[in-house]
């Protein structure tokens, strides 16, 4: 098995029937899942200062973490996610305590 961070990407105000289809995608994967996390508004800190990262469709607005057989069978899960903009999948490598 392998590990899988699956990053959503884009904010708009949830509404009852947005939030519904998200429990429902969260439900649905709950087998294959080893965290949930969402982010709010972030800030970017660079050698040239800090700034406030806008909370709108480009936002990374939280990520789930799963374990699954291949790349193939996280594009399926993310493909069914609900997201606003997107999903990036990054396979988890290196060193994991």
């Amino acid at each position: 098995m392998k590990k899988f961070v699956l990053v959503q990407i884009g904010f708009e105000q949830p509404i009852p029937e947005m939030m519904g289809e998200w429990e429902a995608w969260f439900q649905s994967i709950t087998e294959f899942t080893i965290e949930n996390v969402g982010l709010g508004p972030a800030l970017e800190v660079t050698a040239d200062g800090i700034r406030e990262l806008p909370y709108d469709r480009s936002a990374v607005t939280g990520y789930t973490v799963i374990e699954v057989e291949s790349r193939e069978k996280a594009v399926e899960i993310a493909q069914a996610c609900p997201f606003i903009t997107g999903v990036g999948v990054y396979e988890v490598r290196g060193h994991q305590s």
